[in-house]
């Protein structure tokens, strides 16, 4: 009997320590779990996550720069040399030779070509062998006035022998301006078949080679002066009012990367009757002879201009009573109200007088709809 319940109490115990165990299994499980609630509480893994940062490409982000703003009306036209001169044939002949090739620049003076001179030369002898005789025709008269004279005083000749041969000294005279004429004439034409540049130049053009026939008024050379170049151009008539000589004109030429200047010349004294354009002719500085003529410029006459912050026009939004630009400052979009200068149709762009700094960062385009506050991550701003 004592057997028995000692089993029964051994088994008793037993279940008693289980019961413990997993009791205490328990207390330990839920400690674990509240220590590790408080512990992610404390470390905000709850937390609602981050916003990923929207990405801005390239074509949607431009930067502040500071420059200058013009504004006038807009200009178009062909640049062409202020001096220019197409040297021509002044008589007939056979060319000898032709001195100079094209793009060649040359002097005043420069020899060009030569026409064949043999008929002129033989002309030239002739009158040269004139004056000769001419000349000693007016001795031979003269001499015989002063004999004539003593003779007359004498009373060995009639007072009309003197006025005779007085009569002769002047048609001796007379022959011999004649003859110097002739031969001056000779002169400048024999000169004429020696072609030389009429002022210091550049060769834009050569219509002859050697052995060629021409005749007079045929054209042989063309000189340009590109020490100085003209912008003849056109401006709408409606602009008619701000345009006045002096002016300053800036303007670009398809093939250069810089901008060039210069003034209105002259204003012609009416509008083209078909477009209602007045034309204008812009007095442009060469040195060097960088610009060529014949190549297209556009540009605008300065009406004004200011110095400041550009900005293109897109990335301002006009929209509402005040302006304002969309403008990303450590990584994140903000809305900055923005005060605007003179506008610039033509390059699209637009002078921020305050709101910004040189260097600033902007969203244009769809971008300006990011509400602001929204992280974004930019290509390169343009």
């Amino acid at each position: 009997m004592s057997t028995g319940r000692n089993a029964k109490c051994t088994m008793r115990n037993t279940g008693d320590r289980r019961s413990a165990t997993r009791l205490s299994a328990l207390c330990i499980l839920s400690v674990a779990v509240l220590t590790g609630a408080c512990s992610e509480g404390a470390n905000g893994a709850t937390n609602p996550p981050e916003p990923l940062a929207v990405q801005i490409g390239a074509e949607n982000v431009v930067s502040v720069k500071a420059g200058t703003i013009i504004v006038g009306p807009i200009i178009s036209g062909e640049l062409t040399a202020s001096r220019e001169a197409t040297v021509r044939a002044e008589l007939g002949g056979a060319i000898l030779d032709v001195s100079v090739e094209e793009a060649q620049p040359v002097s005043r003076g420069a020899l060009l070509a030569r026409i064949e001179t043999r008929t002129l030369e033989d002309t030239r002898q002739s009158a040269v062998s004139a004056l000769r005789s001419a000349e000693n025709q007016l001795a031979v008269a003269r001499r015989e006035t002063e004999r004539t004279e003593r003779l007359v005083e004498a009373g060995a000749l009639a007072a009309r022998e003197l006025d005779v041969a007085r009569n002769n000294v002047t048609t001796a005279e007379a022959a011999v301006a004649d003859a110097k004429s002739r031969l001056a004439s000779a002169e400048r034409t024999l000169g004429d078949t020696t072609i030389r540049a009429p002022f210091t130049g550049i060769v834009a053009s050569r219509s002859v080679n050697t052995g060629d026939v021409v005749v007079p008024g045929t054209e042989l050379f063309r000189i340009i002066d590109p020490s100085s170049m003209r912008l003849e151009a056109s401006v709408p008539s409606e602009d008619l009012s701000v345009l006045r000589a002096g002016a300053t004109v800036e303007f670009t030429v398809r093939g250069y990367e810089r901008p060039f200047t210069g003034r209105i010349e002259r204003i012609a004294p009416q509008a083209d009757s078909t477009t209602r354009q007045v034309p204008i002719y812009v007095a442009i500085p060469n040195p060097g002879g960088r610009l060529l003529a014949g190549l297209f410029a556009e540009g605008r006459v300065v009406s004004s201009s200011a110095k400041g912050l550009i900005v293109p026009i897109n990335a301002v939004n006009t929209t509402e009573a005040d302006p304002w630009v969309l403008r990303v400052r450590n990584g994140t979009t903000e809305r900055v109200a923005v005060t605007l200068g003179l506008r610039d149709p033509r390059r699209e762009e637009v002078q921020v007088a305050s709101g910004l700094d040189d260097g600033d960062v902007l969203l244009r385009g769809a971008a300006q709809g990011i509400s602001p506050g929204t992280p974004v991550k930019l290509a390169s701003a343009r």
